[in-house]
């Protein structure tokens, strides 16, 4: 079923053909702060995504990636960052902060055992 969405994703969506290798690169990594560790007690999680992804994208690649049931998504902008090396300014990369609620019962394991 999961993979039948991944296949019928419009090429509109980010602009380029989506295949399941483009979908999985959605998704940059999880976010580790003091606010997003209080969340994980709530069973929300914090990923940083594409700039282009909506919601649909981010929730059929958490799914798919992690193997569970996404309840909710809050997506927001996060703002320019201005950088500067010697004379030189510039911008950090732009991302979207996405803030994942999944179903009871189901979780993600962030932090495996060494």
């Amino acid at each position: 079923m999961l993979e039948s969405k991944i296949d019928n994703l419009t090429t509109n969506d980010l602009g380029v053909e989506n295949s399941l290798r483009q979908v999985i690169k959605l998704i940059k990594y999880p976010v580790i702060s003091d606010k997003a560790t209080r969340l994980l007690e709530k069973n929300k999680y914090t990923f940083l995504v594409d700039r282009r992804a909506n919601k649909t994208l981010v929730k059929t690649a958490i799914e798919y990636i992690f193997d569970v049931k996404v309840k909710k998504i809050n997506s927001l902008n996060l703002p320019k960052q201005k950088r500067t090396v010697g004379r030189f300014i510039g911008y950090k990369p732009q991302y979207k902060k996405v803030i994942v609620t999944l179903a009871e019962g189901t979780n993600i394991n962030l932090f495996p055992d060494i």
